[in-house]
């Protein structure tokens, strides 16, 4: 094995863009002189990955209208990573996430001979459960980020190492509200909702708007509340845009970046189902999920859906403790009134906080683990194996 090897590696979205970094972290502890390119974002970006592609390209939803506009273009993206790998071949190919598009890659590079790890198993725990024979052909390693996975990938032949969610590290047990409040120029006393769309073009088209329009209500009802906005630098613009139309022009305050401070400001979220909900759980905010896509994406994924939960919270409790209301049910007026029900309750009602806040803690303590080593120590015996 080389002293430092040569990594390639694909991260879809801002949220892969995080995990893959931290996944650096650990390995270039193991390798300083770790040499790593593919597709990535500013986080990997920030730990030497030389980037030919931006991780924002891959950032893509749905079965439908919104994959099919850009099908063309990630096919000719996923060919050229594909035969420039072939040509010049890694140690080892990390996929992050974004399993559409990495593990046909995956099995492609496997079947050349170069060792392949999936990080961030695919959710077919919770739909699209005949995924499992795709990561069989594709992944000689996965890397799991929640603890009963190993064991399921372990019933279908696939190996695989749970080393924690990275996020679980990185996020504080007990965030500082005072330090985020200070950042943001708030005050202690401030009531807070923060709103969090989505990183994906697709979300902020379905999700954005229906958002807005429940802010507005929540500022109607309580017109001294400050409304926070952390947008991805990309949809920056689009998100303002989107506050504008729905006439909080004036109120909401958006920000570039900066989702874990808000979060951890906030009385409470409306939140976008996705990575972000966990995140929000482990900074023990109160949250209304919410999701919208298009009608087309979203009948085909209802009939794959195996659980009766879609956000990660709720999935990882095995339970409702936060609302959920998705499609039609993320009506402007549900959307607000679970968002009035959490900030009340942090007035009138602090049991229904503090048992919420109690669960989470237990969340993130069963998540929490060294995952860049673990994650590099699997990586590490993958790598030898060649």
């Amino acid at each position: 094995m080389k002293a430092a090897p040569q990594v390639a590696m694909v991260a879809g979205e801002a949220s892969g863009d995080l995990l893959a970094g931290l996944l650096l972290d650990g390995m270039r502890a193991t390798w300083p002189d770790l040499r790593s390119r593919g597709i990535g974002g500013p986080q990997m970006a920030r730990r030497g990955f030389e980037a030919w592609w931006p991780s924002d390209r891959l950032a893509v939803h749905g079965y439908s209208m919104e994959v099919l506009r850009r099908l063309r273009e990630l096919l000719r993206i996923r060919k050229s990573l594909r035969n420039r790998l072939l040509t010049d071949r890694p140690d080892v190919f990390i996929g992050v996430d974004a399993p559409d598009f990495n593990l046909g890659l995956e099995a492609d590079l496997r079947a050349a001979g170069i060792k392949t790890v999936h990080f961030v198993c695919p959710s077919i725990w919770a739909w699209r459960a005949e995924r499992v024979e795709k990561i069989r052909r594709s992944a000689d390693h996965v890397l799991c980020i929640f603890p009963f996975e190993p064991e399921l990938l372990a019933s279908h032949g696939i190996p695989a190492t749970y080393v924690g969610h990275p996020l679980a590290s990185v996020i504080p047990m007990a965030p500082d509200r005072a330090a985020a409040r200070a950042q943001l120029e708030l005050l202690d006393d401030d009531e807070v909702l923060a709103i969090l769309p989505g990183s994906r073009s697709s979300e902020i088209q379905y999700i954005a708007p229906v958002f807005f329009q429940a802010a507005t209500l929540v500022h109607q009802a309580r017109n001294a509340i400050k409304i926070i906005v952390p947008a991805v630098p990309s949809l920056h613009d689009r998100i303002v845009q989107a506050a504008v139309a729905a006439g909080l022009g004036d109120v909401v305050r958006v920000v570039s970046g900066q989702s874990h401070t808000v979060l951890a400001a906030c009385d409470a979220t409306l939140i976008a189902s996705g990575t972000a909900t966990l995140e929000a759980a482990l900074f023990k905010r109160p949250m209304v999920i919410g999701y919208r896509m298009h009608p087309i994406s979203w009948w085909l994924m209802r009939r794959k859906q195996l659980q009766p939960w879609v956000g990660l919270p709720n999935i990882l409790c095995r339970d409702f403790v936060v609302p959920e209301l998705i499609q039609d049910a993320a009506s402007p007026q549900a959307l607000a009134g679970a968002c009035i029900d959490w900030l009340d309750a942090r007035r009138h009602n602090p049991q229904k906080i503090a048992a919420l806040e109690q669960r989470f803690a237990a969340l993130h303590a069963s998540l929490q683990r060294d995952t860049p080593q673990l994650a590099a120590d699997a990586i590490q015996k993958i790598i030898a194996q060649a």
